[in-house]
Formats: C-alpha cells, structure tokens, sequence
C-alpha cells in the first residue's frame, strides 16, 4: 500500500528588481559619494545592485549595498573572483572584459548611469538598444533617452516608482 505523499505548496518569494548601475572606475569624491547613497537607497528599497564589480561607481554602489543591508553582484571582467572591489557579495569572474558589459544590462531590468566615460556609454547604448530605461546621474545626459536627475534621492524615487509599475515579461 502506498502511502499518500503530503505535499505542502509553499508560496515562492517575490521577484526583486535587479538595478544595473554602470559609471566610471575613477570618480571624484563627490560621484563616488553620490554613488554610494544611490547603492545605499538600493538595498534599503529591497532591491539587488548589479553592476562591474569593480573601483569607482561600481565599488560605490556596491559600498551603499553593503552599508544597506543588501545583495550585491558584480560581473567582473577578468577570470579571478578575487579583482571584485571588496564590497561585492557575489563575484562572478567572466574573463570577458568589456565584454561583460552586455551580461550586466541584460540582467538589469533598469540602469542607473553615474559619471563615466566610455564603457558607460556603451552599457548605455545596449541599454537602450534593449528598451531599457537609462537615468542618468552626471552623466551622457545629452543623449536621448537617458533620463537625466540631480541626486541620488531623485534617482531612488524613480526607482521605486518603476518597480511599483514594472513586470517582468
């Protein structure tokens, strides 16, 4: 006799919104402060940070996460875990370079540009490419489609207003 298998169906937990914050690997201590509390306002939202994983914006925001309480992941250019700035919870080494880039706006289902120069504008234009929308904090403003705010507090609202109307498809 076969004995009935009790099955108990367990709620799955919500999907957070993944944040993609791209920007320059050296900033000054303004943007670098700037980013942080961008990170920061991530993490307190509930949200999860992707980003380079590396100095700069990217150790910045990652910082905020931290200090925050929340997720981290950066997707690194080389092959060693250990390049990730110190404040990234999951390292994941591509040996991809700039490369990488690609991986990080498709997993963001929006980004938040800081400074840069370069390597952001080309995760801006994938970005974008990919219908995905690009706030812009001190930077590429000038370029349609990257929406353009004054502090990390604007660009933290506009992130809640998004998920509270995102859905994934």
């Amino acid at each position: 006799m076969k004995q009935k298998e009790n099955r108990e169906i367990i709620p799955l937990p919500p999907k957070k919104l993944i944040v993609g914050v791209v920007g320059g690997s050296r900033v000054e201590p303004a943007i670098y402060e700037e980013a942080r509390r961008v990170g920061k306002g991530i993490a307190r939202a509930g949200f999860l940070l992707v980003c380079g994983g590396m100095g700069g914006v990217m150790e910045a925001a990652c910082r905020g996460v931290f200090e925050g309480g929340g997720t981290s992941i950066g997707i690194l250019p080389g092959s060693r875990r250990a390049e990730a700035n110190p404040y990234v919870n999951i390292p994941i080494a591509t040996s991809m370079s700039h490369a990488r880039n690609a991986i990080i706006v498709r997993t963001a289902e929006i980004v938040v540009a800081i400074d840069g120069r370069y390597g952001t504008l080309s995760e801006i234009a994938l970005a974008r490419s990919m219908g995905k929308r690009v706030l812009g904090l001190y930077s590429w403003e000038d370029i349609p489609g990257v929406e353009s705010f004054r502090n990390a507090d604007e660009i933290i609202r506009e992130l809640k207003t998004f998920a509270g109307s995102y859905s994934e498809s």
